[in-house]
């Protein structure tokens, strides 16, 4: 008999509850495979069914640890062996990309390192979501859709109604994507000025645009330690505005990120679910990616466009 899908999608450890989602969305069940540990922490992958001939998706963010992104590379290797057509990683959330340029002397650029690693093993396409630097894709030799969570976040702004909003930006690099936000939304944009006195820790910050009895949305990329974000929500907070709420594609919340969220001005902070966020926050809110990224996989496979899927 044969299978009526021509694809198969599996997932490593990490990222098998939006696997999953995307299974339910797809109409198709989640690949059987194996990830055999051993004491020493070394681990290997195993497909329990053929696949051979057939396009294979595989979903993985490589966010820390860095065994996400050796499950990855193991599972790309462990397809290419098996005799796959095609090998697709699906990437909601890809690590590394903070690091894509030399910003001092002697330093790698790990993304590129990393897009180099995914090619080596055998990857024929790359699915993302809201890389940190969209040249990111440049570090490619094969296709890469680079999908928005805007796709869903813009959705969720206009069901707030929120009167008087104000787009704003925590920095001047991601100035880029919140002008996108607030054209898109027809409200004035806002931006931060900040500087740094190292990684993670902010030394000073003032606003540029006015937030007096405004509703502020501040809208980024990815929240790490949430000081950027907290700052920022205090100051406008203090500068007048009437609330303030965040919004960013990727939930790396570490260290002390739920606490300071959870003792900030912030309203709410939503992101999407290409990471999980297992810690308590009352104020952090998900929304699922799974329908977009299996609308994307359903159009690779059917080798339909995927430009219109695209709000903004």
């Amino acid at each position: 008999m044969i299978d009526p899908n021509p694809f198969m999608v599996f997932s490593g450890t990490a990222t098998k509850y939006l696997a999953e989602r995307i299974c339910q969305s797809l109409g198709c069940p989640l690949g059987k495979l194996i990830m055999t540990k051993f004491s020493d922490g070394e681990f290997a992958v195993s497909y329990e069914q053929s696949i051979r001939g057939r396009d294979v998706f595989l979903v993985q963010s490589t966010f820390p640890s860095s065994d996400n992104l050796m499950e990855l590379l193991l599972m790309i290797d462990a397809a290419k062996r098996a005799s796959a057509q095609s090998i697709n990683a699906v990437i909601p959330y890809f690590g590394w990309a903070r690091q894509d340029r030399k910003d001092k002397p002697r330093v790698s650029i790990g993304a590129k390192l990393v897009a180099d690693l995914l090619s080596v093993a055998g990857v024929d396409r790359v699915i993302t979501m809201d890389l940190h630097a969209d040249q990111i894709q440049g570090f490619f030799d094969i296709p890469v859709d680079h999908l928005y969570a805007s796709g869903v976040i813009l959705p969720y702004l206009q069901s707030l109604k929120l009167d008087n909003m104000v787009i704003a930006s925590p920095d001047v690099g991601g100035s880029k994507r919140a002008n996108t936000y607030a054209k898109y939304l027809g409200v004035p944009l806002v931006l931060c000025n900040k500087t740094r006195a190292r990684a993670n820790v902010v030394e000073s910050m003032q606003i540029i645009g006015d937030v007096k009895d405004k509703n502020v949305v501040i809208i980024d990329d990815m929240v790490d330690t949430a000081g950027t974000i907290t700052k920022a929500a205090d100051i406008m907070m203090a500068a007048g505005a009437k609330s303030v709420r965040a919004c960013a594609s990727h939930c790396v919340m570490s260290g002390p990120a739920s606490d300071r969220v959870q003792n900030s001005a912030l309203e709410e902070i939503v992101f999407t679910d290409s990471i999980p966020y297992a810690q308590r926050c009352a104020k952090v809110k998900q929304l699922s990616v799974a329908e977009m990224f299996a609308d994307t996989i359903r159009r690779v496979v059917e080798n339909k466009s995927i430009s219109d899927q695209y709000i903004v």
